[in-house]
């Protein structure tokens, strides 16, 4: 895995492959290639724009904990067109079988969206007040390093 092109691409994926070469001391032959290769084996899965969803009317983001009701279970009986204010959705394990993003334009517009996914079981809600942390880069993990209490949180490399 080439580490540094993935830091690259994931700091600026519209790098060019002659600048994406400069900094990471490759020709640009062999930096198409090498991007090439990871996007064939799907290690990278795409390019897209990241759209702040305050600045285009979404300013409430909250998450919700869903425990489905038997035959009501929201992943089964629904469609990604019936919940547009849905950003993501995680199966769980635990108490909770699911956790869903949700964005709305106030709280007037998320109740309703709790008030339909309330149907399909028991939720939790969690509004997020600010985001102190977010996208972090993927990198390579030293899973060798001792465990110590974290001084918290940072917004460094990001």
């Amino acid at each position: 895995m080439d580490w540094r092109l993935l830091a690259e691409l994931q700091a600026d994926a519209r790098v060019s492959f002659n600048e994406l070469s400069r900094r990471v001391h490759l020709s640009a032959p062999a930096v198409a290639e090498r991007v090439r290769r990871m996007q064939e084996a799907g290690v990278i899965a795409g390019y897209r724009a990241s759209v702040d969803p305050a600045a285009v009317g979404q300013g409430v983001r909250a998450f919700v904990q869903l425990r489905c009701r038997p035959g009501a279970c929201l992943l089964r009986t629904t469609s990604e067109a019936d919940y547009p204010e849905v950003a993501a959705i995680h199966r769980l394990s635990g108490e909770h079988c699911t956790l869903i993003e949700v964005r709305a334009t106030d709280l007037a517009h998320f109740e309703g969206v709790v008030e339909r996914l309330g149907t399909h079981g028991e939720l939790r809600t969690h509004i997020v007040l600010s985001t102190q942390y977010e996208g972090r880069p993927v990198g390579p993990l030293d899973t060798h390093r001792p465990v110590t209490p974290s001084a918290g949180w940072s917004n460094r490399g990001a």
